[in-house]
């Protein structure tokens, strides 16, 4: 209610100092009303009164107090305003001095309170009766010992004779709390504070007010009590309030809580340069101007006073600037800003660390060099893709393996810039699930290769392509859906980490969701890993099983190095180097995988061999549809039934061949008697038979009319000894 009613006291006084003439508007006249009443607290404080107590006993200030607290005192002084008002003043100095005893010892507040008769067409004195507490002057007590400042304390009360209240003298208007109703009609002047108009008062309460007879500040409410007939008796009642227990709290209204023992028309009247520090009051110190330190804000510092100044200074700086005689006001009153990332600082040093911003931007351009090499090679393999190097290594497995190398080095340009929460969010989905698909179709084709070289029968193993694809979705499936749940219930961001020198820089979070996907990667790499033994000493067409292997050896080892250097070598890494050591391994797992798979395949395309068998199939007889037991199956396309009718004639041929082979063998190991038989099978004198026993590496090849040499073991026979054995 008190607060409400200092609001609308505030209205009114806007009101006024609107409609007064000359007036500059409500803000500027409060600014001046609120500085001139520090400049008095300042004198009066400091004992620099000039003409104060020297020819003025009292000192009002324009500026209103909240009187919720002294409502119980105002209430008593309606009461007693309205007894002497039907019991009539005149002839009643009894009744005026018990009511004006009972005022002053019902309320500790009250410090004076006084009842006058006066002559209602004159308004001169009649009566009066003035009562007020007495003061019992103390040292107060330090630890050194007494302190010589002393404590003014509230005694007994006793009967006050007043000076310039003289019977048939009217009373003196220097005092505030007294003003002739017929001067001023309706008793209201500026010497009173506004009244409420949600609340009904008998009388007014005056502008606060310091009063050289008790050296105190002081407030008080006046009651006038009407004549019962023109020229009867008026009444005039008064209570001291002592307001000098309060304290001026300059602060604005947001740095701290209202309370009851401060003076809230003075806040905001600081002067601390609200854009680099922030005032903080001090309490204890009642009235006085300055009460309150101006202390730098979070991010900013100063070398003088550890960024905490005086506001007794602050202010006697301010007046000097407003009177353009120093400029100290703003050279050391004002904090300077800390270095950027700085929450706290005592000085300029760097909080942040600093990015290389250039040797940054040339590893991004490698970076970025290598993912349009790696979707170019994508285009180039898809337009090769019926050349034997390409179709026999499955052109869409090889397609999977480049756009997963190509996220994978998408990876350093999410780390490139300031991290934060987005960028966080990108470098985890490229760096895991470009590893996923590129370790995928790697492992699908090694797995397969592995699955036809255990097969101990005769019956050929056939993966075809859609199946292995079948088998990777699930893999890629679990992947997307753990990335998914991951990025929308708790995405990574970006928390700040020092380096070696103490500097913050950001860098995306590990919790739980990267320690359960990384147990996982790293199981199954170990599965890899195993398969890849497994197939150490499988053959395969140009070698691709081997190479395969090699690159997820290498992916495993290039990984689990830079974890240990990530963690034991620099673990307080700045972000450069930080930024270094992901390109590194960007490069010695993808580049490295790409060269492995891809480039002896390119070599061979550019040299023109991409549609010759390599020297192991040519050794071993492998043809189109025949790939050494399904090691590199070609993918599932159209049978060509001419060719395979072809390609079955001339293994038909080799058998037979073969065949023969073994009975001239025989015969000859059994029956050497014989001798070639004229116009037989060897009728040629000069013809020689060159045949390859079956046991041997290669096909068995029957060639008449030279002699050849072919295999480990082979068999020359003249015509008429072969003639002579079958005889």
């Amino acid at each position: 209610m008190g607060h409400l009613w200092l609001e609308r006291s505030l209205l009114i006084v806007t009101l006024l100092s609107l409609l007064a003439p000359g007036s500059g508007g409500y803000i500027e006249t409060m600014r001046k009303d609120r500085e001139e009443a520090l400049l008095v607290i300042h004198d009066v404080a400091t004992e620099n009164m000039g003409a104060l107590c020297v020819t003025e006993p009292y000192r009002s200030l324009k500026v209103p107090l909240a009187t919720s607290q002294y409502e119980g005192a105002q209430q008593k002084a309606d009461m007693a305003a309205m007894l002497l008002q039907d019991l009539g003043v005149s002839h009643r100095s009894g009744l005026m001095d018990a009511l004006a005893r009972s005022l002053l010892v019902s309320d500790r507040h009250v410090l004076t309170a006084r009842v006058l008769a006066l002559n209602a067409s004159s308004s001169t004195l009649i009566n009066s009766v003035s009562w007020q507490r007495q003061f019992v002057v103390t040292p107060t007590l330090m630890s050194g010992g007494l302190d010589h400042s002393l404590l003014f304390e509230l005694g007994g009360p006793h009967r006050l004779q007043e000076d310039g209240l003289r019977t048939g003298f009217r009373p003196d208007p220097r005092y505030p709390w007294y003003e002739n109703a017929d001067t001023s009609p309706g008793l209201w002047s500026p010497k009173f504070m506004p009244s409420p108009t949600n609340m009904s008062f008998r009388g007014w309460w005056t502008f606060p007010y310091f009063s050289c007879s008790v050296r105190r500040w002081l407030l008080s409410y006046s009651v006038s009590i009407p004549p019962p007939t023109k020229h009867g008796v008026k009444g005039f009642l008064s209570l001291d309030i002592d307001v000098s227990g309060l304290e001026v709290n300059q602060c604005d209204l947001s740095s701290g809580p209202k309370l009851s023992n401060q003076i809230e028309v003075l806040r905001g009247t600081h002067k601390c340069h609200n854009d680099t520090t922030q005032c903080v009051f001090r309490p204890g110190l009642g009235w006085m101007r300055g009460g309150y330190q101006c202390v730098c804000r979070h991010g900013f510092y100063s070398l003088r006073q550890k960024g905490v100044f005086n506001g007794s200074l602050v202010e006697a700086a301010w007046l000097e600037h407003e009177q353009n005689v120093s400029s100290l006001y703003h050279q050391m009153f004002r904090c300077l800003k800390c270095a950027p990332g700085c929450e706290t600082c005592h000085n300029n040093a760097p909080c942040l660390a600093t990015y290389n911003w250039p040797f940054r931007i040339s590893l991004l351009a490698v970076s970025v060099s290598c993912v349009a090499f790696t979707l170019g090679l994508v285009g180039y393999v898809y337009q090769h893709r019926k050349i034997k190097v390409f179709k026999v290594a499955s052109p869409i497995f090889l397609c999977i393996t480049l756009l997963g190398c190509a996220i994978m080095y998408l990876e350093m340009a999410a780390i490139f810039p300031v991290l934060d929460l987005y960028s966080c969010i990108a470098t985890k989905w490229s760096r895991h699930l470009g590893f996923c698909i590129t370790y995928t179709a790697l492992l699908m084709k090694t797995w397969r290769v592995s699955l036809t070289y255990r097969v101990k029968s005769a019956h050929k193993v056939k993966l075809t392509d859609k199946q292995l694809l079948q088998w990777m979705f699930p893999i890629l499936l679990v992947m997307l859906i753990y990335l998914g749940t991951w990025t929308l219930s708790a995405p990574p961001i970006a928390e700040q980490i020092r380096d070696q020198a103490g500097l913050r820089f950001k860098q995306c979070s590990y919790n739980w969701w990267d320690h359960s996907l990384a147990i996982g990667e790293v199981l199954f790499l170990s599965w890899g890993i195993k398969v890849c033994y497994n197939v150490r000493n499988a053959e395969s067409l140009y070698n691709e099983a081997r190479l395969i292997s090699y690159a997820i050896y290498n992916i495993a080892l290039v990984n689990t190095a830079m974890v240990a250097f990530h963690l034991f070598i620099f673990p307080q890494a700045g972000p450069d180097i930080k930024y270094l050591l992901g390109f590194i391994r960007t490069q010695l797992s993808t580049s490295v995988t790409v060269g492995l798979v891809f480039g002896p395949k390119v070599v061979r395309v550019l040299r023109g061999q991409g549609d010759q068998w390599d020297n192991r199939a040519r050794a071993r007889g492998v043809t189109a549809s025949f790939s050494l037991n399904g090691i590199g199956l070609m993918p599932e396309e159209t049978a060509d039934l001419y060719q395979e009718n072809e390609e079955l004639k001339e293994e038909i041929q080799k058998l037979a061949a073969q065949i023969e082979f073994m009975k001239i063998v025989h015969m000859e190991m059994n029956n050497r008697h014989l001798k070639p038989k004229p116009g037989g099978y060897f009728n040629a004198a000069n013809t020689a038979v060159t045949l390859q026993s079956p046991v041997g590496k290669t096909t068995s090849s029957f060639l008449v009319g030279k002699n050849m040499a072919v295999g480990e073991e082979s068999c020359i026979i003249s015509p008429a000894e072969g003639a002579s054995e079958r005889v």
